[in-house]
């Protein structure tokens, strides 16, 4: 729970911090970044350079009304609603579906490809290609092959790794079937090698369907933009072209589709009545030749034209009754419901007929688009369709029922006027009778012959006269620039993810830093006064402290002994506790060199070395084991007989720590701890106690009442943020005296201030190469000793030997 809010209040610190704090923070890392950025656009430039590029074509389509509509067009749009939105949407599935580019596929030929093998990557060849491949045999249409184009010469080529060569214009059979290499006129000479791939018609138009994208150029018009991407800009320009141009011949022959059907019943009629034609004349000639029958007109006199002109209103009535007839078993049969397109009637001339059947046709073709477009048979849309067809059928059958009734009733009549002219007819001789009926069924005919041609003229004029419903606005072309990879975009975002990586990396590490790095992290955890900072010292000795010293650590030093005089009451006799949290944090360099701050200014100072389980003052100084502070307190030694001096430093002394012993935290609750606090006390002006970390035993805890103020040891980098915790413990219910911290083993890190680390600050400003310090080299590091022995230089003098 507490690592938890830790993490919490790294959080919050981030969040808080200006962009100006950012900029400190994070300039430190400037050659990762530099290093993330460089890597992040050299894996970009890599990509942009082998990933296979994407072009783009598109084109523009426009979608004319199928009637032109008069006054009455705008009340009927209101009662429509969405169907002008709805068609449209049918006409971009249509565009979209898999039996238009099945057109497309086999006028490009796209059931074969080829692509030219590269190093790295491969590249489409379409219509680019030093060769074609002629297909005479193919073992399996079904199925997809390739074959393995390895060019010997310029000439000869072998399939399939292959070891028989053949040349370019020789047939060859392999398992997939017979072929052949036609050179391509115009392009250069063959490569190396080329992977030539067939795939089944069905199989190339459904990839290539769900590639295309169809949608309103702008809202609220009829105009298409038709789009499509590909590996070849020519390909994809070409693929969009043939499909407008398959799409305007579909819908030509969408709309010719009723007429295709009336001329073939008509052609129909016609071969039948010409044979009858033919043989009835035959026969008539005969009769002719055979009764010497050549002026009949004059027998049959008026008889014969009333006889003529009731026979012929019969025989139109008979000929309409057979269309009606006809028309009524086309309906009837169940086969015909959806399969194909009512023919129109031919010879009746009756308006409510024609206008059901016109729109029975309108509502087949209809169905049979959203069939076409994909729509599935169980859409609503279809099954709307097909109820409205049946219904259309139904008032068909009714209308041509009430014809029928007509045209019966008109032939009775006129049979009935026929009757009695040809009871007047029976008075002439049997031949002549016999001649009459034979020309006035010849007659019949070629009246019948002669409507029908008409018919067929009128309907074939109506199908050269038909138009397509589209236009082509824009026709695709090749574009140079790829879609895909977009360059620009992918060094930004190369840029962004060089950038972004060492940020979240660094951002991450910040959050969950646990431990001190700059003096906000104490200040923003507890109240504690800080006394000083402690900068990092390069120095070998422990002891960095001296007269002639002018380093920034010794002028450091220098300032808390100045700090102290604020926090000490007692400036005559002091007692300095020194500890910290855990081992480590530099507790005996900084009672050391405190202790000899406070002895240049002129007082007698004494370090006591309780650190009594892990003393360092001693062999931090150089100096050898010798009886100390256990020895007094066990009884073996007088403490004026412990005290040393240390060398070349006046007025600071040593109070070793003696033999490390079994019980040290006991052995400090003895009373001779108290005697020899006061026995010290007489013979120093300032003692400094150097003391086990407060955070893992009870010595510090143990020798406070003895202490007048308490250094408490942070180290940057080191001390966990939790242990201040501790400190703010210790310092709000006073279980130390005065407790101050010394963060210690600063370093110059940018972004922790704006001038070093602390509040003072080093490294800027006052810092290295100025008057007021002395300069501290830091050690060479591995790199810089590295550089130095590959130095030019050198490396000449070891060549020549000089």
């Amino acid at each position: 729970m507490e690592d938890q809010n830790l993490i919490n209040s790294n959080k919050s610190e981030l969040w808080n911090l200006s962009l100006r704090d950012l900029f400190y923070k994070y300039v430190r890392f400037l050659p990762l970044f530099l290093l993330s950025v460089a890597v992040a656009l050299l894996i970009a430039f890599a990509y942009l350079r082998y990933t296979t590029r994407i072009y783009s074509a598109t084109g523009a389509l426009l979608l004319e009304s199928k009637e032109q509509g008069g006054p009455s067009d705008k009340v009927e749009e209101l009662f429509a609603g969405d169907n002008r939105m709805q068609n449209i949407q049918n006409e971009i599935e249509v565009l979209k579906s898999r039996p238009l580019m099945a057109r497309v596929v086999k006028k490009l030929n796209l059931q074969f490809s080829y692509t030219s093998k590269g190093k790295i990557k491969d590249y489409n060849m379409y219509n680019e290609g030093p060769f074609v491949i002629e297909p005479f045999e193919l073992a399996d249409s079904l199925h997809s092959f390739s074959l393995k184009i390895r060019f010997i010469n310029a000439n000869q080529f072998t399939v399939n790794n292959g070891a028989t060569p053949f040349s370019l214009g020789q047939l060859f059979r392999n398992e997939s079937g017979v072929f052949r290499l036609m050179k391509n006129f115009g392009h250069a000479d063959p490569g190396n090698e080329y992977i030539v791939s067939w795939h089944p018609v069905g199989q190339v138009a459904g990839s290539l369907a769900g590639g295309v994208k169809v949608q309103p150029k702008t809202p609220g018009t009829s105009i298409l933009s038709i789009s499509i991407q590909s590996t070849n800009a020519q390909l994809a320009a070409d693929i969009i072209n043939h499909l407008m141009i398959q799409y305007d011949s579909m819908t030509v022959e969408q709309n010719n589709y009723s007429t295709d059907q009336m001329l073939s019943f008509i052609n129909g009629r016609l071969l039948n009545m010409s044979h009858e034609l033919d043989t009835l004349q035959l026969r008539f000639l005969k009769y002719k030749q055979d009764n010497n029958l050549f002026d009949v007109e004059k027998q049959l006199g008026d008889y014969f034209s009333k006889f003529t002109e009731a026979d012929r209103g019969v025989t139109e009535q008979e000929s309409r009754l057979l269309q009606a007839d006809f028309l009524d078993s086309y309906l009837k049969n169940k086969g015909n419901e959806f399969a194909k397109v009512t023919p129109t009637p031919l010879t009746l001339d009756d308006p409510t007929l024609n206008g059901l059947v016109e729109s029975y046709n309108k509502a087949q073709l209809e169905r049979r688009s959203l069939l076409d477009g994909n729509t599935p048979p169980q859409h609503p849309l279809v099954k709307e369709a097909e109820g409205q067809i049946e219904e259309l059928r139904q008032k068909l059958l009714e209308n041509l029922n009430n014809i029928r009734l007509n045209y019966n009733a008109a032939i009775n009549v006129l049979k009935a006027r026929s009757n009695s002219e040809q009871t007047k007819l029976q008075t002439l001789p049997y031949k002549l009778r016999e001649y009459v009926e034979m020309e006035r069924q010849i007659k019949t005919k070629q009246e019948l012959y002669s409507l029908l041609e008409s018919k067929r003229e009128e309907a074939a004029i109506q199908r050269a006269s038909t138009v397509s419903k589209t236009k082509v606005i824009d026709e695709a072309f090749p574009s140079g620039a790829p879609v895909k990879p977009n360059k620009r975009t992918i060094q930004i975002l190369a840029i962004l993810i060089g950038i972004g990586i060492p940020a979240l990396i660094i951002f991450i590490a910040e959050i969950l830093n646990d431990k001190i790095n700059t003096r906000f992290d104490i200040e923003k955890l507890t109240q504690t006064p800080i006394l000083g900072e402690i900068g990092h010292s390069f120095a070998d000795n422990t002891l960095v402290v001296n007269k002639t010293s002018r380093t920034m650590v010794a002028e450091q030093f220098r300032i808390i002994r100045s700090n102290l005089q604020y926090v000490v009451n007692k400036p005559d006799k002091t007692v300095i506790l020194v500890t910290s949290s855990f081992s480590g944090e530099g507790k005996s360099f900084v009672s050391t060199n405190i202790a000899a701050v406070l002895a240049l200014a002129g007082r007698k100072t004494v370090i006591m070395e309780f650190d009594i389980r892990k003393p360092k003052v001693l062999s931090g100084l150089g100096i050898s084991k010798r009886p100390g502070i256990t020895n007094f307190l066990m009884g073996k030694a007088e403490v004026e007989d412990l005290f040393l001096p240390v060398p070349q430093h006046e007025n600071l002394f040593v109070l070793p720590c003696g033999p490390i012993p079994p019980n040290p935290s006991e052995m400090l609750l003895d009373t001779k701890v108290s005697e020899m606090f006061e026995r010290v006390s007489k013979h120093f002006s300032v003692i400094v106690i150097d003391t086990a970390p407060v955070g893992m035993v009870s010595d510090a805890l143990t020798l406070s009442k003895f202490a007048d103020c308490t250094l408490y040891l942070v180290r940057q980098g080191h001390t966990f943020k939790k242990q201040i915790v501790l400190i703010d413990e210790l310092y709000k219910e006073s279980k130390l005296p005065k407790v101050s911290i010394v963060i210690n083993d600063v370093k110059n890190k940018p972004g922790y201030g704006y001038y070093g680390y602390g509040r003072y600050g080093y490294g800027y400003g006052y810092g290295y190469g100025s008057s007021y310090y002395e300069e501290e080299k830091p050690p060479a590091t591995r790199f810089e000793r590295i550089m130095k022995r590959l130095s030019p230089r050198k490396l000449l003098r070891r060549i020549f030997g000089k």
